[in-house]
């Protein structure tokens, strides 16, 4: 795996003093994704707020997004961004080599940090409640009283024990509901976890894993796909069908 760790800074004006802003690059167990991170405190969303995605043919979304549309106007080969609080994970293609995008990514994660403007305009979340983009297919579910109760279970443990491991690594998840009649949590893994070869591993053998041992009502884990990721997905297994068919 490509590891890149590098730190750049630049000088920020406080009235009569200055200070210096740090970014660091770190790897993420996916390639094609780093994780640019502020070490020195400063936020491009509030501390705490769920990390929002885009992607580089979201034009709805990244027109209230100013950092997200001076990324990809100026940074080739950036196909997605996941925006956390103090961190950006940057998803390349995999035909650009990180050393094309890295310093630029850099250069305009510490001017709009030392700017001290937000990376999306309140006007984004509107759009993005309207179904643009995502969570199209997101299941809806009604619960008595016994079955919130396990629902905010598993949000709590997802909050608190699963969400910290998953933005160490440059993504982040988000819980999309429990139904209660198989037993079956809906979650969207986001950034570098998403795409990263190891997802379903994460999902099974480590998420579903650890909700099941301390929520027995918990059958199993699913992924919430993006309608794109569920056309290639489809696409995929449709030529796997067809090499079969062929070396057969």
């Amino acid at each position: 795996m490509f590891v890149a760790r590098r730190i750049q800074t630049v000088k920020k004006s406080l009235g009569c003093g200055s200070q210096f802003l740090h970014i660091k690059s770190v790897s993420t167990p996916n390639e094609n994704a780093l994780k640019f991170i502020s070490t020195d405190g400063e936020l491009l969303q509030e501390r705490g707020k769920p990390s929002v995605e885009i992607k580089n043919t979201d034009e709805s979304l990244i027109k209230h997004s100013p950092l997200a549309s001076r990324l990809f106007t100026q940074c080739p080969g950036v196909e997605a961004l996941m925006i956390g609080d103090d961190f950006i994970t940057v998803n390349k293609d995999e035909m650009v080599h990180w050393n094309q995008i890295t310093p630029s990514v850099i250069d305009l994660l510490t001017q709009y940090l030392a700017s001290g403007r937000e990376a999306v305009t309140p006007e984004f979340f509107s759009v993005q409640e309207q179904g643009v983009g995502y969570d199209v297919n997101v299941p809806k579910f009604e619960y008595n009283e016994d079955e919130q109760e396990i629902s905010d279970m598993i949000d709590e443990l997802i909050q608190t024990r699963i969400r910290p491991a998953i933005m160490d690594d440059g993504g982040d998840i988000q819980y999309r509901g429990y139904d209660p009649q198989t037993g079956t949590v809906y979650l969207k893994l986001q950034g570098a976890c998403k795409s990263c070869s190891s997802s379903e591993v994460t999902l099974k053998h480590g998420i579903e894993s650890m909700l099941k041992h301390y929520i027995e009502e918990v059958e199993n884990v699913v992924q919430i796909l993006d309608p794109e990721e569920q056309v290639a997905l489809k696409e995929f297994e449709k030529l796997e069908k067809k090499l079969e068919s062929t070396a057969a």
